[in-house]
């Protein structure tokens, strides 16, 4: 019997079904706090989307600050993502712009950490003249070259039709195009040569890329710009695609992804 168990068990793991169980579960870190968005109610549609659909634990760093500079915990501690595996920006923080306190954000993917952005996060961080594409290198570059993409606006809220394109086929396996509610469709100034393109929206006569990868300094970045309303971010197809750029930010590909109904 203790034979069998064990011929049982080897050939769970060759078949790569143990494996990932047995694994720790992932730890991510979800900034959210600043103007503009319901972040009380969409933090937990993020916590609980993600944590149903893969091996992971988030927790929350919020301010219920509803300005452009919230005073989010994290400013002035380069190390607040010590012991995660990820951080997701999904904190709206236009106004921002010590760069001190900036550099402070990007330390921890400096060093190395793994990042999601969502959102108003692209319209984070931003000083100078960044309404023209910045150059490489400038002071006010460093938020976007950590995205890998340079936004400065939106049109109005309406619906968005989204293209997946499969340039990073892990992102979008078994995901379809859809099209949104009312949503913020993000312009692009420029996108920068580190990205790959992931999914495109069109609303009306715009057209924009709304999700995207980046590598920074070797760093995996996930990106998309669609997520303004509760009913977006609570939405199962979007909650599967953030997980899965999760996932690909922090090479876990070999993980499970649960099926969840919301």
């Amino acid at each position: 019997m203790r034979l069998l168990t064990c011929i049982l068990t080897l050939a769970g793991f060759a078949a790569g079904e143990l494996s990932a169980a047995d694994k720790k579960p992932l730890r991510a870190l979800l900034i959210t706090g600043g103007c503009c968005h319901d972040y009380a109610t969409q933090k937990d549609l993020l916590k609980q989307g993600l944590e149903v659909r893969i091996n992971v634990v988030v927790d929350h760093v919020h301010s219920p600050d509803k300005s452009t500079n919230p005073p989010l915990a994290i400013y002035g501690n380069a190390d607040y993502a010590k012991g995660y595996d990820v951080v997701i920006h999904d904190e709206c923080a236009a106004a921002q712009t010590d760069p001190k306190i900036i550099a402070g954000v990007l330390a921890p993917h400096r060093n190395g950490i793994p990042a999601v952005n969502l959102h108003c996060a692209m319209h984070s961080y931003r000083f100078g003249d960044f309404r023209k594409p910045v150059k490489p290198g400038a002071a006010n570059a460093k938020w976007y070259e950590f995205i890998g993409l340079q936004s400065t606006g939106h049109g109005p809220k309406k619906p968005i039709a989204i293209a997946f394109e499969h340039n990073v086929p892990f992102i979008t396996k078994g995901i379809k195009d859809w099209t949104t509610g009312n949503e913020e469709l993000y312009n692009n100034v420029q996108v920068l040569p580190t990205s790959k393109v992931v999914a495109r929206g069109t609303q009306g006569k715009s057209k924009a890329v709304v999700a995207w990868t980046n590598d920074y300094r070797g760093t995996r970045v996930f990106s998309t710009s669609i997520g303004h309303n509760n009913f977006t971010v609570a939405d199962s197809r979007y909650l599967d695609f953030v997980a899965r750029g999760l996932l690909w930010a922090v090479k876990r590909e070999d993980a499970p992804i649960k099926k969840a109904d919301k």
